[in-house]
């Protein structure tokens, strides 16, 4: 391959955002002293290194991208998830508490509230001079957010709803911004008008005055965690707590002056779920994030097998370089690849959640798939990470289990990523219901024994046509061989894809089909779902990968010819055959990998990491995260 400079690649991975990501690289830079080393702080004192921080980068307009211009913000969703994901470049506790202030407490206000909280609040959200909190999940629930049993009941003798934590395990958990320095809390609350229960609401409510806990309010530390002690998490307990009838969040529901309940959305399921999904931007950010500290721990590792040297393996001269030994190739070069892959799929998701929050998609379908397609992304992306530093970590040897080396504040910072802003198995949950109910607003309520009666009661072609990769089963055919069968090039892409629809297609098949048998034996729903949990797992899983390569795919079609589309193509071979070698036994079950394909690809794959290992350095280089904010001196000079 010619010459590729490594701006050409920071610049393709950047995208329509470049000028907003070097603007927020430029930013943490210019603070790095002010947050190096903050994790060996007192946690009080790093939790106030943290906020002073994120005031001073919310004065930059960064952070505030996503709201209106008419409240000091940038009016382009897009642009504030891209300047989030770069955030995660520097310090993960302000990367978090930037979310919870802008993303969830801010973004709540702003999907949920109308006019009378935007012109109240946004202003000094905006500008930080306004913190607040998210509350959400409970200790007693946790992702079952229908079932909190926080209450704020009206009571129309004083005009107010009156908040109440209701049972010993009802107090809100895990809440960022709670334990210091949030004045106000977006509570979610089962709310009951005229002694009739309307479903989950969320409220904004003070949690402080003057610096104190609020009356009826009751605040506790979460204490030190396995990461982000720079974020103070807390926990809420309301008791008999009074908040005016327009503290009401009222953009899908109302209490009037009179005292009535009022909403355009007649079902209590459907306006529950169609307030959830106003908030999907938290789980296309936390994707986002852990594909970009996915990249800072590839690059320290990755420059550390550049120049760390041991043992004569090609010379009785000089130690070879970590990085041209094959196995330390298929380490990390494979997870180089998956990146690339998984910064495209996410380029996809954040344009999509742009053009729905910003009305150029109006649809409901296109709005369902986004959240489905969030989900999965999020799911793959913050698992991919965990991996992905675990790997790099174990690459550095003992210098990369140093803390100034950087990896010990990524692991712990990131581990939670698995489960924040949704349990990864329980999106992948949500994932398979979008696929088997095609995407449908109707089925929205839908629950998980709804889900096993409605599969149930179609044919397995009807389940199968819902899906966009059953209208092209016949050229998957065509392409993907029976084991025995004269196969393709091992580096066709249509194969790759091929080999992954045809997965996709038929684990959805096998669920369908698993789902029915159990109900026409007479089992109960509830039993027949556990025992093919696994299997809707595996569908959305297949399904999600799927998605990641056509991303890829789409991307270098979009290329010109020329040394970077050469690059990529060969990029996504090895992320491509990655996948397919990480599940070749369920290749070969079905038939479709004989024994020597699957050897062939195993070989292929290690072909490809000789043949990327001279431009390892310039992979890593595109992904344009400055020194100052990789922290290893030790391992990279």
């Amino acid at each position: 391959m010619n010459a590729i400079d490594a701006a050409a690649l920071t610049s393709l991975l950047d995208g329509r955002y470049a000028g907003v990501r070097q603007d927020v690289r430029t930013a943490l830079a210019e603070r790095a002293d002010f947050l190096d080393e903050v994790e060996e702080l007192p946690r009080p004192e790093y939790r106030e290194r943290v906020r002073e921080v994120l005031l001073d980068v919310s004065a930059t307009g960064l952070t505030g991208l996503g709201f209106p211009k008419e409240y000091g913000g940038g009016g382009d969703v897009g642009a504030s998830i891209a300047a989030f994901e770069e955030l995660a470049g520097g310090d993960l506790s302000l990367l978090v508490k930037s979310g919870v202030q802008f993303g969830l407490f801010g973004g709540a206000i702003l999907q949920l509230g109308t006019a009378r909280h935007h012109d109240r609040y946004l202003a000094d959200i905006v500008s930080g001079r306004l913190l607040g909190c998210f509350a959400m999940t409970e200790h007693g629930h946790g992702s079952n957010v229908a079932a909190v049993a926080t209450v704020a009941t009206y009571d129309p003798a004083t005009d107010e709803f009156v908040i109440e934590t209701t049972r010993e395990d009802a107090y809100k958990d895990y809440i960022g911004n709670a334990a210091c320095h949030g004045e106000l809390a977006v509570v979610f609350a089962q709310l009951v008008v005229g002694g009739e229960e309307r479903g989950v609401h969320a409220l904004v409510v003070p949690i402080r005055v003057s610096g104190a806990p609020a009356p009826g309010v009751r605040i506790a530390d979460d204490g030190p965690k396995m990461g982000l002690n720079g974020v103070d998490n807390g926990r809420l307990w309301f008791s008999g707590v009074r908040v005016p009838r327009t503290s009401l969040l009222n953009r899908f529901a109302d209490v009037t002056e009179s005292g009535e309940y009022v909403s355009e959305i007649e079902s209590s399921g459907r306006r529950f779920f169609t307030m959830l999904g106003t908030l999907v931007q938290g789980r296309v950010s936390v994707g986002g994030a852990g594909i970009r500290a996915s990249e800072v721990a590839l690059t320290i590792a990755v420059r550390y097998a550049l120049r760390r040297r041991q043992f004569e393996a090609s010379s009785d001269a000089e130690e070879s370089l970590l990085l041209d030994y094959g196995q330390h190739q298929r380490r990390l070069l494979p997870l180089v690849a998956r990146t690339y892959a998984l910064r495209f799929a996410q380029e996809v998701v954040r344009d999509d959640l742009h053009d729905v929050f910003s009305g150029v998609s109006t649809s409901e379908h296109a709005r369902r798939e986004l959240e489905t397609r969030a989900a999965g992304t999020k799911a793959l992306a913050t698992w991919h990470a965990t991996r992905t530093i675990q790997e790099c970590r174990e690459a550095c040897g003992g210098a990369g289990y140093l803390a100034v080396n950087r990896f010990a504040a990524l692991k712990a910072d990131t581990d939670v990523f698995t489960t924040f802003e949704g349990d990864n198995t329980v999106l992948l949950q949500l994932v398979a219901k979008g696929l088997l109910t095609g995407y449908s607003s109707e089925f929205e309520e839908m629950d998980q024994l709804d889900l096993v009666r409605f599969v149930a009661g179609l044919a397995v072609e009807t389940v199968l046509e819902r899906t966009a990769v059953h209208k092209l089963l016949e050229r998957v055919r065509d392409v993907v061989p029976i084991a025995g069968e004269r196969e393709p090039d091992i580096l066709d892409a249509d194969y790759h894809l091929a080999m992954l629809r045809f997965r996709e297609e038929h684990m959805l098949a096998g669920v369908a089909r698993r789902l029915q048998s159990g109900v026409k034996a007479g089992r109960e729903p509830g039993e027949v779902f556990s025992t093919v949990q696994d299997h809707v797992i595996g569908v959305a899983h297949a399904h999600v990968e799927r998605l990641i390569h056509e991303a890829f795919r789409e991307k270098i079609r979009g290329l010109p010819s020329g040394a970077v589309r050469d690059l990529m193509d060969t990029l996504c071979d090895l992320s491509a055959l990655s996948v397919i070698e990480a599940d070749r036994a369920w290749f070969m079950e079905h038939g479709r990998l004989s024994s020597e394909r699957s050897k062939a690809i195993t070989a292929e794959v290690n072909r490809l990491c000789r043949e990327l290992r001279p431009h390892a350095r310039l992979l890593v280089d595109g992904f344009g995260v400055p020194d100052e904010l990789l922290r290893a001196k030790d391992l990279i000079g």
